[in-house]
């Protein structure tokens, strides 16, 4: 009884201690890399502040503040899906070297854009677009490497920690920035940030680079895996439309905020940077507070639309402050309703997607958040030109009530179920006199099925769950025939474009997806495992020898 006590202290000990928001540090290799990513991140919204003060100093109207959010948040549309994919098919350690000397040449040719008098807004807003290239690159290629540098029981407190990270930055960044534009001037703020991304790349060289027991996927294969994985995966597709729907309202956050303190209040530069760390405040108090009380108590949907109702309160309260401590205070709760809808909407995009295809389906939950990040900052500076701020901000709050109608039909607590965990299937299939080359293809796999009559429904229904999981995991076709000789024999046949593809389908299979392929093959009556065939394409050498098929 009392080893039995003992045990258990134990067990609830090692609980306590990889749940803390900590643990991830211990990792040496996590470690370097997390704390010049901090030291990154306050570079970076100190620039942010500072081109966003250039701007407006420029004389830059309502409708360019804006489009600087969309500047930022165009990339990541256009590029974020290739990076993932690249992601997937490219050594990520020299990516993430590559991103982060594309992103410190960027920052030093706005500095020296500025000192030699060329500055104007439509350099910052190209600028600005140009960094956004380096971050559209940077950020699917570390969200799949960071499964490689630390241990699954490390995985939960890195992703903590990397919002802790960002947080961090947005609340010391523009506090900094604003201070040292009055003194250094913004051009100096530049250079300081190029610099922080050179030490991010040294870090980086402590990366261990990955191996696979497979040849790579081609960059079009990879591509090509990421439309289809999305394709034929329902869940996946819940995922990205809320995520896209929230992205287009909380746009009006970065896109009407600097006009509200710059041209309705008309805030110093020390002041604009504390609109922002007030912001990044209230999003480090969620993460740190709000966050692990709500996840224990409510589902990730809950959570969700309390972040909808103070999203429309903040949108409200924003469009009335006519006193700059009121903007403070409002800064801080739309950081919180911020990182509490974004959060939950990232860890369940993260439970949705397999190891295998966690770079490019990053990359395309990245494109849909800032393709609406972008469309929604310029629907909202449009109509900010066409009336006003304060009206612009009621609009926002009435659009958003309905759409949080839509939480219910488009629930997200269904990822918390679902067990992605790699689940390789067995190689006891593959018997054949001469093994094919990895390159040797198309494959064409059947599966012989002998079912009950009474079964017919409930196995159809099986078979459309393993219609999904071949075609997302590597399958160009996907048929299930009926024997008409024989009504109770199936054959469910698929045709695969290389013998490598059809060993990945083998790697790619989950728990989850393994349930489903036990559950098909159940119905089976003959007592034996399901017959599997295997035929491979020699349709080549029939016309090298001349012979076309006839």
């Amino acid at each position: 009884m009392f080893e039995i006590k003992d045990d258990l202290k134990h067990r609830s000990a090692l609980v306590m201690t990889t749940t803390s928001t900590w643990f991830a540090l211990r990792n040496p290799t996590f470690r370097i890399i997390w704390i010049a990513s901090i030291i990154s991140g306050c570079c970076v919204s100190a620039q942010d502040t500072a081109a966003l003060w250039l701007m407006n100093r420029l004389g830059s109207s309502s409708f360019q503040l804006s489009l600087m959010a969309t500047a930022a948040a165009l990339p990541f549309f256009l590029f974020t899906l290739p990076a993932g994919a690249a992601a997937d098919t490219v050594d990520r350690k020299r990516m993430l070297i590559g991103t982060n000397l594309w992103l410190s040449v960027s920052a030093a040719l706005l500095a020296l854009i500025g000192w030699n008098g060329l500055i104007s807004p439509p350099l910052i807003l190209v600028a600005v677009f140009f960094i956004g290239i380096g971050f559209a690159f940077n950020a699917p290629t570390y969200s799949s490497a960071i499964t490689d540098i630390v241990s699954r029981q490390e995985l939960s407190s890195a992703v903590t920690l990397g919002g802790v990270q960002m947080n961090l930055g947005s609340i010391l960044g523009p506090a900094i920035g604003g201070s040292l534009l009055s003194v250094i001037g913004p051009y100096t703020v530049f250079s300081i940030n190029s610099a922080c991304f050179l030490l991010v790349a040294a870090a980086v060289l402590a990366w261990r680079r990955l191996y696979c027991r497979l040849p790579l996927e081609k960059f079009a294969q990879s591509l090509i895996g990421a439309i289809r994985y999305v394709r034929y995966t329902p869940g996946v597709q819940v995922v990205l439309a809320r995520n896209l729907l929230f992205a287009i309202v909380i746009s009006a956050i970065p896109a009407l905020l600097p006009i509200v303190a710059l041209k309705k209040l008309h805030f110093s530069p020390g002041e604009l940077g504390l609109v922002f760390t007030s912001m990044g405040i209230g999003a480090l108090l969620c993460a740190v507070l709000v966050l692990p009380f709500g996840r224990a108590k409510f589902s990730p949907n809950l959570l969700t639309l309390v972040a909808n109702i103070l999203l429309c309160a903040v949108f409200a309260v924003m469009a009335l402050a006519r006193a700059q401590l009121l903007l403070f205070v409002v800064s801080g709760f739309a950081g919180i309703a911020w990182t509490l809808a974004a959060s939950e909407l990232w860890v369940a995009a993260q439970r949705s997607m397999p190891e295998w295809a966690r770079g490019r389906l990053s990359a395309v939950h990245m494109m849909s958040s800032q393709g609406g990040m972008a469309l929604g900052a310029i629907g909202w500076g449009t109509l900010v030109t066409l009336t006003n701020v304060d009206l612009t901000l009621f609009v926002a709050a009435l659009v958003l009530l309905p759409l949080s109608l839509l939480l219910r039909p488009l629930s997200i607590d269904f990822t918390e179920h679902l067990n992605i965990e790699p689940s390789p299937l067995p190689t006891r299939f593959h018997r054949f006199p001469r093994f094919p080359k990895p390159e040797d293809g198309p494959v064409v796999i059947y599966m012989d099925y002998r079912i009950a009559p009474e079964s017919r429904e409930s196995f159809l229904l099986a078979m459309h769950g393993m219609r999904s999981l071949m075609l997302r995991n590597g399958a160009t076709t996907w048929q299930l025939q009926q024997d008409l000789e024989d009504p109770n024999r199936f054959r469910m046949e698929m045709l695969v474009a290389s013998w490598s593809e059809h060993l990945r389908q083998h790697e790619r299979m989950t728990k989850f997806e393994v349930e489903t392929w036990e559950i098909a093959a159940s119905y089976h009556l003959d007592g034996e495992p399901v017959p599997v065939h295997h035929f491979l394409s020699v349709d080549r050498e029939v016309l090298l020898l001349g012979h076309p098929a006839k």
